[in-house]
């Protein structure tokens, strides 16, 4: 049997190639497909419609709104050079018009192939369906045992995670944000992964797209862990946009920051793409949320926690405290009260928090009473 000739249009779809074995099949790739390393060499059979270096997020957003509410492509395809690679078999997608060539890209350089390349659509919405792409692909392929061996492996690392995060004690309140200017937040597969690592993302779309949102939904929400991961951006790019977040009202008071749980993280290798590495991301995200259960014995360039060396201590907000009614200053990013001991749940009436001398009074009791 003659091994088909691959060209991938999805950076995920070139890591599920490679994860089977047949790397020395693909013949061709999108500009993006970057991992693993060797995939680079390559020749590059799509190219970005959009000059997207110089713009801001909000700049890059309302382009590429324009773009496909105009009917065009956000992408190119060399249709010489995809004609001189014969390819056998396409990867491709139709999920997200941002992410890679959809339909539409791929109708009119089919025209040109002769014999008609087989095409597998991958358009996953869940962990499911990523794993079933792999089986669909290694069937394509006829490496069906190697695909069935990968899944098998992917499931029972999940399951390891999902087992151990449901010793934890409690389930974080967690935000992923895929975007920073406008706020987008987490959809598809990712609301599963933070699920799966034992935290709770009530701000997410499972299973549908990403949406906009407003910034006043996350302060409401108030996540104890939030993780920064921008569609399309590895970790070194992502810390450029922290700047926007930081620049959010009330960013300063948010749970996560106070207590130096907020992250950036690489979201092109273990978020973003639907491919073998989401259950990397999945690890990653129980490492984040429940550091006492998990280790990361990953790549160092996944994560990096949000510096809040910036926060200005000066700033105070007037509260009142709910025991004598009186009003009090409390410091954002320096409150007096991070030094004291801390109280079991339900000490605490549920309102606000106490003035300096109740906070004292409520910690001398809660000391006789043990």
């Amino acid at each position: 049997m003659t091994k088909p000739r691959i060209v991938s249009f999805l950076p995920a779809a070139t890591e599920m190639v490679y994860a089977l074995g047949a790397g020395d099949q693909l013949v061709g790739i999108s500009h993006e497909c970057d991992f693993p390393p060797e995939a680079k060499g390559k020749p590059v059979v799509v190219q970005p419609a959009l000059d997207l270096q110089s713009m801001t997020l909000r700049e890059i957003d309302v382009a590429v709104a324009e773009q496909i509410r105009s009917g065009a492509s956000l992408y190119t395809v060399d249709k010489d050079l995809l004609c001189a690679l014969k390819p056998d078999l396409i990867l491709t997608q139709n999920l997200c018009q941002v992410c890679a060539p959809s339909g539409n890209d791929l109708a009119s350089a089919l025209k040109l192939l002769h014999p008609t390349p087989e095409i597998l659509w991958m358009s996953p919405h869940s962990l499911d369906g990523i794993f079933e792409n792999i089986r669909e692909l290694g069937h394509a392929l006829g490496l069906d045992s190697a695909a069935g061996a990968c899944v098998e492996d992917g499931r029972r690392r999940l399951a390891q995670v999902a087992d151990r995060s449901a010793q934890a004690s409690t389930r974080p309140r967690v935000f992923c944000m895929e975007w920073a200017d406008p706020v987008y937040c987490a959809g598809h597969w990712v609301p599963e992964m933070v699920n799966l690592a034992g935290g709770r993302d009530e701000l997410a779309h499972r299973g549908t797209d990403s949406v906009r949102m407003a910034w006043a939904e996350v302060i409401e929400w108030a996540p104890e862990v939030l993780v920064f991961a921008p569609c399309g951006f590895n970790l070194e790019k992502a810390l450029e946009q922290v700047s926007y977040l930081e620049k959010q009202p009330g960013w300063s008071e948010l749970p996560a920051v106070r207590n130096h749980r907020a992250y950036v993280v690489d979201a092109n290798s273990y978020f973003a793409r639907p491919g073998p590495r989401v259950v990397d991301g999945v690890e990653l995200l129980a490492h984040l949320i429940h550091p006492d259960l998990f280790t990361w014995t990953g790549p160092a360039d996944a994560f990096q926690a949000i510096s809040t060396s910036n926060a200005d201590p000066t700033r105070t907000t007037m509260k009142t405290c709910p025991e004598c009614g009186q009003t009090f200053e409390c410091s954002s990013g320096g409150c007096w009260c991070t030094d004291m001991p801390h109280l079991p749940r339900g000490t605490l009436p549920p309102s606000d928090c106490l003035c300096p001398q109740c906070l004292a009074n409520a910690v001398k009791l809660n000391a006789t009473l043990q």
